[in-house]
């Protein structure tokens, strides 16, 4: 059973930093790409950032490219987010995805305010 679980979220100042991690189960870490999405409220769940399996090619949504890093260790299958910069509106619930099998983890509260 494919099982994902996100840690590191928390309360951080405007132009702190953070960085969440997603431990993956149950599938072949390695051999999957994988996503990170934020949601809020009242809204529909966006896509934030994703690395592809084996060379690791990754894309980021205009709104946190260059204050946002994703990164894998498979050696742990982990998946990493690392924000940098953060603004009152990266405050959401950020959830990793398996993009292979569509699996999401339970997600991990960020709220950015001074």
């Amino acid at each position: 059973q494919v099982h994902l679980v996100e840690s590191g979220g928390g309360l951080v100042q405007p132009g702190g930093s953070l960085r969440l991690s997603c431990v993956g189960s149950g599938f072949s870490f390695p051999m999957s790409a994988m996503s990170w999405h934020r949601q809020v409220p009242g809204k529909e769940r966006e896509w934030v950032a994703e690395i592809g399996s084996v060379i690791g090619v990754t894309n980021y949504a205009d709104s946190v490219k260059g204050r946002f890093t994703i990164t894998r260790d498979d050696g742990k299958n982990t998946v990493y987010l690392q924000m940098n910069s953060l603004k009152p509106e990266d405050t959401a619930v950020y959830y990793c995805r398996n993009i292979v099998t569509g699996s999401w983890g339970q997600g991990t509260q960020v709220t950015v305010s001074s």
